[in-house]
């Protein structure tokens, strides 16, 4: 159900919304692991190979798609909380339209380009047509990722976060009793498994239109839903495009630091891999205060309440910098046996030990940067979030190479790359966080 942020004690607020988004990033992430199993249990190494290879072009276009949404998700939450229906209903329906027509349109470049893609990433040969097979099914379900993201994002701006996470789960269960079904009894191999996500996506697609027509009266447009407004248009893109390059900037820097790690071997890169999957459910919590952030202000910049907005960034830095200090704790003294959960080969848990040890005593960094992109987010300044994301993945590459390269620090050049990277991100922020929370103070105390 839709909530409204504009009213009652914030910090119960931000947990109670975070705790959903919390909850969603995990299972969505333990589903990724099963469905590694599945395909590498089931299927060969060559289908393993051919799906690994497909995900970061597969997140690259998900989180792009998801930052089109959280853009236009924004302006969604401030209508709301300005209690401006009628604009808020003619935002959704030319989000959506307009998302659509996106959708759909890069999902026809993307099966085209798809050899081009993966001749650039210099994919095997003995492989080359079972991952491009796989890609251009995932490339065919485009517009149902895009519809899931929009519906998600549209409930998230109306204070409900609760929805989106019970979607999830019923999508990702239905991706795995997909993949045992094409997978195991039908000999489907990973084109099976492709199969699978984008069937449980449209499925999920149209359990949430069941819902909100059933139980959200407020986007029960009926003909709404058919209206294009070209006024709205040009600034849904401006926001939505905003974040949806921000989300690919940090994609695309994560790939450039892998294509760094693959040059120092197998045990690091496998260190660096076991550690990436204890970071994503680590440093995943700390994205998802700054989400329940953007939403609570955005819903306050529309209704003006700028003095909740102050309260709410004090609140959301709180919780974030509580949950860091709680992260370091955890992932410095438990190093070795989460690394030993994922790898029993002595060599690579020294390496992932040592970085697992450093990245955690720096994960108090990304508390703050989280914080502040989403206060800018909520109020609306989206450039400062983009740029900020920008120079962040910018100088931890620049800083990677010489370390990796010239002064052969191994494994510990990463964590010092993303310090550099944060410390960069800070640099670019702070000035303007200092800057527009003066100017807020002011306007309050007129």
């Amino acid at each position: 159900m839709t909530k409204d942020l504009t009213k009652g004690r914030i910090m119960p607020l931000l947990i109670n919304f975070t705790i959903p988004l919390v909850l969603g990033n995990i299972f969505q992430l333990t589903y990724n692991a099963v469905d590694g199993i599945i395909v590498g249990n089931f299927v060969g190494k060559e289908a393993l190979a051919a799906v690994g290879i497909c995900n970061p072009i597969m997140t690259l276009m998900i989180l792009f798609l998801n930052g089109l949404c959280m853009g236009a998700g924004i302006l969604m939450g401030t209508h709301y909380g300005a209690k401006d229906y009628d604009t808020l209903h003619r935002e959704i329906s030319t989000t959506m339209i307009g998302g659509v027509i996106f959708s759909l349109v890069l999902s026809v470049v993307c099966i085209i380009l798809a050899t081009p893609i993966l001749m650039l990433m210099r994919v095997d040969l003995q492989i080359l047509d079972l991952t491009r097979e796989y890609l251009r099914i995932i490339f065919i379900g485009l517009v149902f990722t895009f519809l899931y993201n929009f519906f998600s994002s549209t409930l998230r701006a109306l204070g409900d976060s609760k929805t989106p996470l019970y979607f999830l789960i019923i999508s990702s269960v239905l991706n795995i009793a997909g993949d045992l079904f094409f997978v195991i009894v039908l000999n489907m191999g990973c084109a099976g498994c492709a199969l699978s996500t984008v069937i449980s996506e449209a499925l999920c697609c149209v359990f949430c239109i069941v819902y909100i027509q059933k139980k959200v009266e407020i986007l029960r447009l009926g003909r709404k839903w058919l209206v294009f407004d070209k006024t709205l248009l040009k600034k849904t893109v401006s926001y939505g495009w905003t974040s949806a390059m921000q989300q690919a900037t940090v994609q695309l820097g994560k790939i450039c630091i892998q294509a760094i790690v693959n040059t120092m071997g197998v045990s690091v890169a496998a260190a660096f891999s076991a550690v990436n999957r204890i970071d994503d459910f680590a440093y995943t919590p700390e994205q998802n205060i700054g989400h329940a952030m953007t939403s609570l202000m955005a819903q306050n910049r529309g209704a003006g309440k700028k003095d909740r907005i102050i309260k709410g960034f004090k609140c959301g830095m709180i919780l974030e910098f509580a949950y860091g200090v709680i992260l370091f704790l955890v992932c410095f003294i438990l190093s070795r046996p989460l690394m030993q959960i994922f790898v029993s080969d002595e060599e690579v848990i020294i390496h992932g030990v040592k970085y697992l040890k450093l990245i955690s005593i720096m994960y108090i960094l990304p508390a703050a940067t989280n914080g502040i992109q989403g206060y800018f987010r909520g109020i609306g300044d989206l450039k400062i979030t983009l740029l900020s994301s920008f120079v962040n993945m910018g100088v931890r590459v620049l800083a990677a190479i010489p370390m990796v390269f010239v002064f052969n620090m191994g494994i510990e050049s990463l964590p010092f790359s993303y310090m550099a990277g944060w410390f960069g991100m800070l640099i670019v922020e702070l000035p303007l966080l200092v800057k527009s929370y003066r100017k807020m103070k002011k306007y309050i105390l007129k």
